[in-house]
């Protein structure tokens, strides 16, 4: 018989977690008529072993028991739940969101949850691939000493191929690295992903033969798998190594399953997160962006979206720091409300910061961040007044300035380009 009290047995105040546990700090709000420990205990139970009542069958009950997740450390509103690395399946970030982010968010007995962190054992962290480049992509565009430039063409979605290609070329040879799509331009019929795909590529190969820069394309995979997969292998067929997945909307098993292809192609995967804010923007509920970059990290992308804190988005300046320490430490400490993980062999990820960004704000970017990002800058390179050649001089000018340690408006003087972009931008920050 099995014997728990079905929920509070999961609270054990004195347990003391081995190596081999998988932590994760929860944010806890209790519903009218719950405690904050019978709530704990409800996590913690219904994320592992538990039911809502005791059992009457014949099995082993000291296995179990030994399976039990459980919630040892209580600071309200948050709770501390250990579980053992039995209980999840290696190399499956599905099945660990099945259980630790699953029914729980439903229970009665929560107003409100909200997990904030989580850290894998050593053998369950090395189950998963890691980035195949991280922030070695450098490699893959020989830009040194600075962050990688990307952009999408404006307007997001409606442009036709041959427009695509035409204001690729300039925003390439004026500067620019990468062209990207935006989350949303996938195939539509005014831009077909075939004919995107050659026309940005024809775009790159003039502008690498005039400016003598490597050049690549963020193309926009997003699909259907079996359709990916088709996408991902006809990048790879045109030369190009880089392809951009939006990860939340194509799922974490679809995330996994591109990052088996494209590691056999040798492809780095760019992450849109796209559609994150609907469950990471409530601080009260939902999941972190940070524990969301975590799983991103472990999946294998090679750069995700972290903010910006002075772009259009949302980002909070403690926000987007805890998400780039994320992925790019090899080793992270615990501290206040975030859970460390030894990174063992999985590769850092480039941060990527885009969302409102022009030359004027470019230097506080950088100051914050610092200058191994990748920075997207969309608006401000096809906004400029004298078009996107010029605007994304202005970039690539306002960055030469950053890392010289000159002053904006002194570089201005005699960068022409730089000094229109301040014109119509100065230091202004989006709302």
């Amino acid at each position: 018989m099995g014997d728990f009290e079905w929920y509070l047995d999961f609270v054990q105040r004195d347990y003391k977690p081995s190596e081999s546990d998988v932590l994760v700090l929860f944010r806890v709000e209790p519903a009218p008529g719950f405690s904050f420990e019978e709530a704990a205990g409800r996590v913690a139970s219904e994320s592992s072993v538990g039911t809502w009542t005791t059992l009457e069958i014949d099995i082993d009950w000291s296995r179990i028991r030994r399976l039990m997740a459980r919630a040892y450390r209580l600071e309200p509103p948050y709770v501390l739940v250990a579980y053992p690395e039995e209980l999840f399946e290696e190399g499956s970030i599905p099945q660990f969101l099945s259980s630790v982010a699953g029914n729980i968010f439903g229970m009665k007995a929560l107003r409100a949850l909200r997990l904030v962190d989580f850290r894998l054992s050593p053998s369950l962290r090395d189950s998963f691939p890691g980035p195949l480049y991280g922030k070695r992509v450098r490699d893959l565009l020989g830009v040194k000493g600075r962050p990688i430039l990307a952009t999408v063409p404006k307007p997001k979605v409606g442009l036709i191929p041959d427009e695509t290609y035409r204001v690729s070329v300039e925003a390439l040879i004026g500067g620019i690295d990468l062209i990207k799509d935006d989350e949303n331009l996938t195939s539509q019929k005014f831009s077909v992903f075939e004919k995107r795909l050659k026309a940005v590529m024809k775009a790159i190969d003039k502008a690498e033969k005039e400016t003598g820069e490597k050049k690549g394309f963020l193309a926009n995979v997003t699909a259907p798998y079996k359709e990916m997969e088709r996408r991902i292998k006809l990048v790879h067929d045109y030369g190009n190594p880089f392809v951009m997945i939006d990860i939340i909307t194509v799922g974490w098993s679809g995330v996994q399953a591109a990052r088996e292809i494209t590691g056999e192609l040798k492809l780095a995967i760019h992450a849109h997160r796209a559609m994150h804010a609907t469950f990471t923007r409530n601080p009260r509920h939902g999941i972190t962006m940070r524990a969301v970059a975590k799983l991103a990290r472990l999946a294998g992308v090679d750069h995700i979206h972290i903010g910006t804190v002075v772009g259009k988005l949302v980002s909070p300046k403690s926000e987007v720091m805890a998400i780039k320490r994320a992925l790019t430490a090899r080793r992270e400490a615990d501290g206040k409300r975030k859970l460390g993980q030894d990174w063992g062999r999985i590769k850092p990820v480039l941060p990527t910061s885009s969302g409102g960004l022009h030359a004027g704000i470019l230097p506080e970017v950088i100051r914050i961040l610092g200058p191994d990002i990748l920075i997207q800058v969309g608006g401000g390179v096809w906004g400029h007044p004298d078009g996107p050649r010029a605007g994304a001089m202005s970039v690539r000018q306002s960055i030469e300035a950053t890392l010289k340690g000159i002053p904006l408006e002194e570089y201005a003087k005699t960068h022409r380009e730089l000094a229109r972009a301040l014109e119509k931008w100065g230091r202004a920050k989006p709302k």
